[in-house]
């Protein structure tokens, strides 16, 4: 009885932290977006005209799956349906991969990135635990 009060408590301490460091996470993320606004960045593969090519730039971010997101979506694989706890992990490793990618594009002095490209993938998987990291790899081509 004590081991299954200890782990209900365990489990809303993690979902209570889990949760705070996911909301500062993307309050951060919304600051550095909205500082690096100016880089308009736009997934066409042709340089537009007056343009010049620069270098390749990338950024990338991978995020680990925590205990109580693993729970929910297994919860939420019984009955089907859309694993919200997964969908704000994975928004949360593209947008930081972005901005990462602006950053380097910014050092070099950049104000466009074209051919944007997203790259997602599991980066770990334990099939005993099924605990993971998902990576999201941002990269496209500076131009000034």
């Amino acid at each position: 009885m004590y081991s299954l009060i200890i782990f209900f408590i365990l489990l809303a301490v993690g979902f209570f932290f889990g949760r705070m460091n996911e909301a500062r996470h993307f309050r951060t993320l919304q600051k550095r977006e909205a500082e690096l606004a100016h880089i308009i960045v736009s997934n066409i593969k042709q340089v537009p005209d007056g343009m010049r090519t620069s270098e390749f730039v990338s950024g990338n971010m991978v995020v680990s799956v925590d205990y109580f997101k693993r729970i929910i979506a297994g919860l939420r694989g019984l009955v089907g349906g859309r694993i919200n706890s997964y969908t704000s992990l994975i928004e949360r490793a593209r947008r930081e991969a972005v901005v990462r990618m602006k950053l380097e594009a910014a050092e070099q002095g950049m104000t466009h990135i074209s051919n944007l490209r997203i790259e997602t993938a599991s980066v770990y998987k334990n099939a005993k635990t099924g605990i993971g990291s998902i990576e999201a790899y941002a990269y496209g081509t500076a131009l000034r």
